[in-house]
């Protein structure tokens, strides 16, 4: 789309929101109901498309992007009507008589920017919540992830009219485009350096924005884990859509008594999971393009490699490698990996490894593995992280009874279930007062009888 054809939808959709045909919530529902049976129809093509782009596998596909996507529609619908629902609140007695409440209403026009990475479930997942709330959306998937982009379109063209949701595709252009426009909210989820521009590009209209980036999610393994378990775990989480995965682990610190044997363990569990040749794996994924396959080599350190370190330039895959002896100086440990490459690192001193987190910027997700779990909470406690899990990794999004976000670095705002409301809607305050009494305590002339009576009533 050119910048005109832009500006031509965003008044579009702002018109449409005018209408207040969004504000009633059978409505909101009717769309929905669209949306997912439109989903369930097109499950072959999301499958195809996911392959194409990332070389997810069937069952990944489904696991990570549209049975997550169904999850978050069913929670929804079933909710929508108690979570419009205006709710009333106490109100002071110096209002008396009147009866106060809560109002949520939608913002408008809002634009949702998703990355490449999980291209249809971070493109449905907010775009499902904006809809509950009323909004009209303008939908720029990432052209990274070309395939799913194009079939977003379609699918979403084919679930709604233009003036209700609308998919913008291409690159830097349309999105240097989009941005000059003025939105009522801007959804964006990806890498901190776009998110700062985001920010900065929506500043400029006041534009209010929900940043869901990154960071350097760690592992912290404590002594007393259970190892078998806690490689199992990280393994899956680690290597799931190869590596590709905002709260994926992106290091591992551990108890150096126990180095020795994790290491054992998560060398087995890889050739567990993903056999003695993940490269032939037919399950396993690839890296997005040549750009980031080349940035992921750069970051590996053959010298350290205990596990995998193999790739294939022509297929843009790299097996799930982790290395040992990583210093926090290197290379791997100064930005995000976001690919398959595991370091670890070990700490003399649970204290030491505490300090060492707080001191780096607060990462999207903190995970800790242990048998004592008073000991995990304590240092979860003290911690700044956007979620996590104990004895557990990233399963703690998959779920729409908890909210998902970042804080500081790694994000501003939540959604995921009744988070996604409330992120795309304003909550309005209304005092409804009555007629038939209007106490003179306010008014001027002030008297020492009035004003004893306000003490009274604002002591």
């Amino acid at each position: 789309m050119t910048a005109q054809e832009i500006g031509r939808v965003v008044q579009t959709q702002r018109e449409w929101f005018r209408s207040g045909a969004t504000l009633d919530t059978a409505y909101r529902l009717r769309a929905l109901t669209r949306l997912e049976a439109c989903i369930r129809r097109r499950q072959q093509e999301i499958e195809t498309a996911l392959r194409q782009d990332l070389g997810k596998s069937g069952f990944e596909s489904y696991m990570c992007e549209t049975g997550l996507v169904l999850s978050e529609l069913r929670w929804m619908r079933k909710r929508l009507k108690a979570l419009a629902k205006p709710k009333r609140v106490p109100t002071p007695l110096a209002h008396f008589p009147a009866c106060s409440r809560v109002e949520p209403s939608p913002y408008g026009a809002v634009l949702i920017m998703s990355p490449w990475n999980y291209p249809f479930l971070l493109t449905l997942d907010p775009l499902i919540d904006a809809i509950a709330a009323g909004n009209t959306a303008v939908v720029k998937p990432s052209a990274y992830a070309p395939h799913t982009s194009a079939l977003l379109s379609r699918l979403l063209a084919e679930c709604f009219p233009p003036e209700y949701v609308t998919v913008v595709t291409g690159g830097r252009r349309e999105n240097a485009c989009l941005l000059e426009e003025r939105f009522d909210l801007i959804f964006f989820t990806g890498s901190q350096s776009v998110g700062r521009e985001v920010m900065t590009r929506a500043a400029e209209h006041l534009t209010p924005v929900i940043l869901e980036l990154g960071g350097k999610s760690p592992c912290i393994v404590e002594k007393s884990a259970d190892l078998k378990l806690t490689a199992r775990r990280i393994v899956f989480g680690k290597f799931l859509n190869c590596g590709q995965t905002c709260v994926a682990p992106d290091y591992i610190l551990c108890d150096a008594s126990v180095r020795v044997p994790l290491l054992e363990c998560l060398k087995a569990e890889i050739r567990r999971q993903f056999g003695k040749e993940p490269l032939k794996n037919p399950h396993y994924g690839k890296i997005v393009n040549e750009k980031h396959f080349d940035r992921l080599m750069g970051l590996l350190d053959m010298d350290k490699v205990v596990c995998g370190g193999e790739s294939s330039r022509s297929e843009w895959r790299i097996a799930p490698t982790v290395l040992d002896g990583v210093a926090w100086e290197d290379a791997v440990m100064r930005e995000e990996i976001f690919g398959p490459i595991l370091p670890v690192l070990t700490y003399e001193d649970l204290d030491q490894a505490l300090e060492s987190i707080r001191t780096r910027p607060a990462p999207l997700a903190l995970y800790f593995f242990t048998r004592d779990r008073a000991l995990a909470r304590r240092f979860m406690a003290r911690c700044q992280f956007g979620g996590g899990c104990i004895n557990d990794v990233i399963v703690h999004l998959a779920t729409s009874e908890m909210g998902f976000g970042g804080i500081g670095a790694s994000g501003m705002g939540a959604y995921h279930g009744a988070e996604g409301f409330r992120a795309f809607s304003h909550y309005k305050s209304v005092v409804e007062r009555g007629t038939w009494l209007d106490p003179p305590v306010r008014y001027q002339p002030y008297r020492a009888v009035h004003q004893r009576l306000m003490r009274l009533i604002l002591r």
